[in-house]
């Protein structure tokens, strides 16, 4: 995006992490469509470098660093802070899925791993960008949970219960953090990343053949969904976890 395409400011800052590919640069292209100014963070500093090019370092930051990392979250938050002087909106993205198979044999370490990276992180940044900028200036938080985290989900079971855990917390920081700051969270089906390949690839048109809406989903779907709910058209909406499924769970109904 070019200096004379960019959007009017909004005044509004965002973090979004694990952001450099996939659902969360999807979110970060929505947020800074409409003109916020946002830093994205990631793992590995070349990809991050990359999406910050992509998207346009005139108004966005990276900072590299593992999710988990305590430090990590401490800079990401520090730097926004520093860069844009507030930190309005924080989408808990960043998640891990190392594993595929029962959870009868699932080693804990893994399972541990699982909880640190997608429920313990996105705790530890709710709770940074609190006491940095939202407890006194109002604010939205949306986790990014999974239909995993609402139903059985075989084979990747210990990513499920990590994202009914991230369901949980929207629900207690959103009671706790009222009324100045919403949380919500959105709960996507299957969408087109290199995180979620291997349950569409070589298959795709029969993975889309079972969802009502006849596709998977892209990052952006899961952007303007992002985008509602750190709008004011939410204004009035917390506690919430939003399905954006392309209509897969109607296929649970009778009949």
């Amino acid at each position: 995006m070019t200096s004379e395409q960019l959007p009017e400011l909004s005044g509004k800052v965002a973090l979004i992490t694990g952001a450099s590919r996939g659902i969360g640069h999807g979110i970060a292209e929505a947020l800074v469509a409409r003109g916020d100014r946002v830093c994205i963070t990631g793992r590995d500093e070349d990809s991050l470098k990359k999406a910050v090019e992509q998207l346009g370092a005139e108004r966005v930051i990276g900072v590299a660093g593992k999710a988990h990392d305590e430090a990590h979250q401490a800079l990401a938050v520090e730097r926004t802070m520093e860069a844009f002087g507030r930190v309005d909106f924080l989408v808990n993205n960043a998640g891990t899925n190392p594993v595929f198979g029962p959870i009868a044999d699932l080693d804990l370490n893994i399972a541990r791993k699982v909880f640190e990276t997608n429920v313990v992180s996105a705790l530890g940044f709710a709770q940074r960008t609190w006491h940095a900028w939202q407890k006194d200036n109002g604010g939205a938080i949306v986790n990014i949970a999974s239909v995993a985290g609402v139903a059985a989900s075989p084979f990747i079971g210990a990513y499920g219960i990590s994202k009914a855990a991230m369901i949980n917390l929207t629900l207690q920081l959103a009671h706790e953090y009222a009324p100045g700051v919403r949380v919500n969270a959105i709960a996507p089906a299957v969408v087109k990343t290199k995180f979620a390949q291997a349950l569409y690839e070589g298959r795709e048109a029969e993975a889309a053949a079972s969802y009502p809406l006849a596709r998977l989903g892209v990052p952006s779907d899961i952007g303007g969904a992002a985008a509602f709910l750190t709008s004011e058209q939410s204004d009035w909406i917390t506690g919430q976890t939003l399905v954006v499924d392309g209509g897969i769970f109607l296929n649970a109904g009778v009949g």
